[in-house]
């Protein structure tokens, strides 16, 4: 199964964050989800980040990679999304995921090592980006 990563980043003194949410039921995650039947991943990209965040994504974001998951074997796409207009430093978005959750959001520095709040799978993740965004 194919699933995509909308990314969102910002540069901050510190360096460079990434969007992040907190799962009420499964810790800290990045937005992702599954690339519908005939669904473009750009068009899936822009899709999800609305559905998990209600932020509004330029059209074209930029791909900046993929690979497997050692855990799933699922095969996740990044793509680099812009937005019109700044995000807060933190807020709550009402998902309609599991029946509607409340999921939220904040800013994660990419130099930081993730702890055990994130799920294993989204630590592979982190480690992906910060190879794939710093040797860029």
């Amino acid at each position: 199964m194919k699933k995509v990563v909308p990314v969102i980043l910002r540069h901050k003194n510190h360096g460079l964050e990434i969007l992040a949410f907190r799962h009420p039921l499964a810790g800290f995650q990045l937005v992702k989800g599954t690339i519908e039947k005939d669904e473009q991943y750009e068009q899936a990209a822009i899709r999800e980040l609305f559905e998990e965040s209600g932020a509004i994504a330029e059209p074209n974001p930029k791909f900046i990679g993929n690979f497997k998951l050692k855990s799933t074997q699922q095969e996740w796409y990044f793509y680099v999304c812009e937005l019109r207009t700044d995000l807060a430093e933190t807020w709550i978005h009402h998902c309609q995921d599991g029946g509607g959750l409340d999921f939220r959001f904040f800013w994660y520095s990419l130099d930081q090592q993730p702890d055990d709040h994130w799920h294993g799978t989204f630590k592979e993740a982190l480690s992906f980006l910060r190879n794939s965004l710093t040797s860029s």
